[in-house]
């Protein structure tokens, strides 16, 4: 079935703590907001309206980038206000669906969509809802006045909510209760519709104090993939009297040949970058055929390869290079290196290793014809 979507994006998030409002921060390497937008594109959104508070058009197209089928809207202090700005933005949409979904709950993922539109059948809307499993108490006039609420037929609901598209908008323009309504199924309910429950998800949580983030950091652990790429690389010597290595030049009777400044440690960890998300080799996006690349710094390549890994929503865990030669020493250098790895990658210096080691005076290297170096590369990537 074809639907639209509205995110809700507009609120400040005050109770969340210090910070930006919570749908701009990162869960996970990744902004809060992007998490649902790419679920909801994934299962069929066409279009997504994502509705943003003033001023934050810059910001909310750098969260978005690369991704297709969305467009802003401004929405207002109160929750309803940015609903109508996301329907009104609609236009005539060709959908006669319309899922809404508020952007603190980002493990959103395309089967509760489909589960929602499957239960609302010939119904006004569906929603998301949890049956209520701990024992709730009102207290009265004082602390110790509590007393016990019956949990029987009573839900907690959720996003993502759908609704069809005509009655949510009529739903609105007649809402006469005395408060703003808190979910879009009340507006249905109030003009007299029919909504389902369909089955809610745990993981459905939404980002609403400081501790919340903790446990989604968690979550969203549980829900990457770790991938890891192997490089290796490797030059002779030649005229010169420095080489590039790591990142950090080392004074040495003899330079490197390459075709860039023939850094081969970040060669090979560029190439395990690379293979870790599987975009080839660094000669297929710098290719030695092109002049424009001749002597040009290595720490070029590493950055687009870290830069490729974010735009897949993943994120550089850990590297390790091995450095084969007989000379120059390394060990002087080892930690100017890491230290060099642990800026381009935006590592902590722990999650940088460099080490070294020889041939035993075996093959070209133990003859001192040239130097390599291999790398590994732990990656985590959306599951």
């Amino acid at each position: 079935m074809r639907f639209a979507a509205i995110i809700v994006a507009a609120g400040t998030g005050v109770r969340a703590g210090e910070g930006p409002a919570k749908q701009w921060r990162l869960l996970g390497g990744k902004p809060v907001l992007r998490w649902s937008a790419e679920s909801l594109l994934e299962a069929g959104a066409r279009p997504l309206v994502v509705v943003i508070a003033h001023g934050d058009d810059e910001r909310a197209r750098a969260v978005l980038a690369g991704l297709e089928g969305w467009q802003l809207a401004r929405g207002g202090p109160a929750r309803a206000q940015s609903v109508t700005s996301g329907l009104d933005a609609l236009g005539e949409a060709e959908a006669e669906t319309v899922v809404i979904h508020d952007a603190a709950r980002p493990f959103v993922r395309p089967r509760h969509i489909q589960g929602l539109l499957e239960r609302m059948g010939e119904r006004d809307g569906a929603i998301l809802a949890l049956p209520v499993a701990d024992t709730l108490k009102r207290a009265g006039a004082s602390p110790d006045q509590l007393s016990t609420v019956s949990r029987e037929n009573l839900w907690r609901a959720q996003t993502p909510q759908a609704f069809r598209l005509a009655a949510l908008r009529a739903g609105y323009r007649g809402w006469g209760g005395p408060e703003a309504p808190t979910d879009d199924a009340a507006v249905i309910e109030g003009a007299g519709g029919k909504v389902a429950l369909a089955p809610g998800d745990p993981m459905l949580m939404k980002l609403t104090y400081p501790e919340d983030f903790a446990m989604a950091e968690r979550l969203a652990g549980a829900m990457r993939s770790i991938r890891v790429g192997q490089g290796f690389d490797a030059h002779r010597f030649g005229p010169g009297d420095s080489l590039w290595l790591c990142g950090v030049k080392i004074a040495h009777d003899r330079g490197l040949v390459g075709h860039s400044d023939a850094d081969a440690g970040l060669h090979a960890l560029t190439d395990a970058l690379l293979g870790a998300i599987g975009e080839g080799d660094i000669g297929d996006h710098f290719p030695p055929s092109d002049p424009q690349w001749k002597g040009a710094p290595s720490d070029l390549f590493l950055r687009h390869a870290a830069t490729l890994v974010a735009e897949r929503g993943g994120r550089v865990a850990h590297v390790d290079v091995t450095l084969l030669c007989e000379a120059p020493k390394i060990k002087p250098h080892r930690l100017a290196m890491r230290e060099r790895l642990s800026a381009l990658l935006e590592l902590p210096i722990d999650a940088v290793s460099v080490k070294a080691t020889t041939t035993e005076g075996m093959g070209f290297l133990g003859r001192g014809e040239g130097l390599a170096a291999q790398a590994v590369a732990t990656v985590e990537l959306p599951a």
